[in-house]
């Protein structure tokens, strides 16, 4: 009995020691800072609000741009992402959030809504997102947002599509300084989606006969 209560003994200590040295021997997560994109300026605009509502939806995209990971292309069809920083949130659900906010700031559209709620509207925009990063030209460093943007009826036709598509320069390869050129580059592209889905959702919308 001594021997077999001396045999469990090692083998605990065995077993402890094993553990020990599994952990020791497991790389470090690096600390990784998180960004969000930096805040629009307040836009509105002083114009009757349309009639219709609007539900915007999270773009499709590929499993590289769905991800918190701040993409990056160094050269040729290279795609990385910067070692120690990452969004707050997956590209897509960034862009998504950015497009809300511009209708909201600009405030022809007041009745909006997202994928997070399941609400009727009379209009969804959605799509595909096929770009979300930086790209190095030579030495030069720019960032790169395309959307093929797609409007949508409440019966799921599609009354609209069109490809848009942001090259914003940054001056600096600093991490600080891309997430900023990434906040220029959605204000921009979010201002021209807005005002296009404006007036594709007024033409479309007069157009068609209500029920009464």
């Amino acid at each position: 009995m001594r021997l077999a209560g001396h045999s469990i003994t090692q083998l605990l200590l065995v077993t402890a020691l094993l553990s020990t040295a599994a952990c020791s021997i497991l790389p470090k997560q690096e600390p990784s800072d998180v960004y969000r994109l930096p805040t629009a300026s307040a836009t509105s605009k002083a114009q009757t609000p349309a009639p219709w509502s609007l539900r915007v939806v999270r773009p499709k995209s590929s499993e590289t741009l769905d991800s918190a990971r701040i993409a990056v292309i160094p050269q040729g069809d290279v795609i990385s992402s910067y070692k120690g920083a990452r969004w707050s949130d997956p590209a897509p659900v960034l862009l998504r959030n950015r497009l809300t906010d511009a209708f909201y700031r600009d405030g022809r559209v007041l009745s909006i809504s997202t994928d997070d709620s399941n609400l009727q509207a009379d209009f969804e925009l959605g799509g595909e997102l096929q770009a979300f990063q930086s790209e190095y030209r030579g030495q030069a460093i720019e960032v790169v947002i395309r959307l093929d943007a797609r409007l949508s009826d409440e019966r799921q036709r599609i009354v609209a599509s069109r490809r848009f598509e942001v090259h914003q320069p940054v001056g600096d390869k600093q991490v600080a300084a891309v997430v900023a050129g990434f906040g220029q580059a959605s204000d921009s592209l979010a201002a021209q989606v807005l005002q296009w889905t404006v007036e594709q959702g007024q033409r479309h919308y007069t157009a068609e006969p209500k029920n009464q």
